[in-house]
C-alpha cells in the first residue's frame, strides 16, 4: 500500500461567517506539552479586529430584531451541533493536555450551557422587565435591550467551556460579538466556529479571532464602535487598561476574575443582563 500525507487542519480566523487568514500573514506556532509544534494558529491583527467589528455591527440589526423564540431555536441548534462534533472536540482537548474524563466533562458542560441559554432566550426579558409605579397619568415601562457590539476577551485557561460560557449570554439578548480566543488553548475555538458556520447563526453575529492577548487587548477595549467589553482574567494591568479605554466612549466593561466556569454559578440570567441596557418608556393612560 502506498503511504499518504496526513492532512493537517488549518486554523484560521472566523469573521462574517467566513474563514479568512489574517491579513498580516503572521502565525503562532502552537506547541504541545512536549514543546512539539503541532499546528500554526493565525495571529490576528488590529485590521482583522476592525473588520470583525464591521461585520458584527452589520449583523446587529437583523439579529436583535429577531424574535426571542427564534434566537432560542438557533442557540439550541448550536447545542445540537456541538453534540455532533463531540469526537473532534475530544481529540483537541486531549491534544491540549486534558484527560479523557476532563475533556468529556468540558464537552458535556459546554453543550448543557448552550442549551441552558437557549431556554432563557425568550424568558429573561419577562423576569427583568417591569411596570414602574408613578404618581402621574402615565404607564412607565422598563425593558432590557441588547447593547450592541460586544468585544469579549475569553478565559485564557479554558479552551471550549470558557468560550461558550462568555459568548452564549452575550448573543442571547440580541447582541453581536467579537471574541478573542484563548492564546494557550486555541484549538477548540476554531472548531466551535465551524459548528457556528454549519448551524443557523447568521454571518457576523459571532466572530472569533486568535492571536496574542497582550497585542489585541488594546484594540478590543478602545474601539469606538464597540458598546461593551467582557474581560476574563486577573492581570491587574490589563484590567486597568480595559477600564481606562472603556471610558473613551463610555462602553460598559464587564470583568470576570478567577471564575470557575464549570461551576453552576458561572451561568444564569444575570449574565445575560450584564450586556443589556434598560430602556424606559412613558405611555399616556387611555391612548
Amino acid at each position: 500500500m502506498t503511504s499518504r500525507a496526513n492532512i493537517q487542519k488549518t486554523y484560521k480566523l472566523f469573521i462574517n461567517g467566513k474563514f479568512p487568514r489574517t491579513e498580516s500573514g503572521r502565525y503562532i506556532e502552537w506547541k504541545d506539552a512536549k514543546e512539539t509544534t503541532l499546528v500554526n494558529i493565525c495571529r490576528g491583527s488590529r485590521k482583522d479586529f476592525r473588520e470583525a467589528v464591521v461585520a458584527a455591527r452589520k449583523a446587529f440589526g437583523d439579529w436583535s430584531g429577531r424574535t426571542a423564540y427564534n434566537r432560542a431555536q438557533i442557540l439550541y441548534r448550536v447545542g445540537e451541533m456541538l453534540e455532533g462534533r463531540r469526537d473532534q472536540f475530544m481529540a483537541e482537548l486531549r491534544l491540549q493536555g486534558s484527560t479523557k474524563r476532563q475533556a468529556d466533562k468540558e464537552i458535556n458542560s459546554s453543550i448543557d450551557r448552550m442549551i441552558y441559554y437557549a431556554g432563557w432566550a425568550d424568558k429573561y426579558s419577562q423576569l427583568f422587565s417591569r411596570v414602574n409605579p408613578v404618581a402621574m397619568p402615565y404607564y412607565n415601562f422598563s425593558v432590557p435591550e441588547p447593547t450592541g457590539v460586544v468585544a469579549a476577551v475569553v478565559p485564557e485557561d479554558s479552551s471550549l467551556l470558557g468560550l461558550v460560557s462568555v459568548i452564549a449570554p452575550i448573543i442571547t439578548s440580541g447582541n453581536t460579538v467579537v471574541a478573542l480566543a484563548s492564546e494557550s488553548f486555541p484549538l477548540c475555538s476554531i472548531t466551535f466556529a465551524e459548528v457556528l458556520h454549519t448551524s443557523d447563526v447568521p454571518a457576523g453575529v459571532i466572530n472569533i479571532l486568535t492571536g496574542q492577548r497582550s497585542e489585541l487587548i488594546e484594540h478590543f477595549s478602545s474601539h469606538m464602535d464597540v458598546n461593551a467589553i467582557v474581560f476574563c482574567g486577573s492581570d491587574p494591568e490589563q484590567q486597568e487598561l480595559v477600564q481606562t479605554n472603556a471610558a473613551l466612549n463610555v462602553k460598559r466593561p464587564v470583568f470576570f476574575r478567577d471564575q470557575d466556569w464549570s461551576d453552576k454559578k458561572a451561568q444564569g440570567p444575570y449574565h445575560i443582563l450584564k450586556t443589556t441596557e434598560t430602556k424606559t418608556t412613558w405611555h399616556p393612560i387611555g391612548v
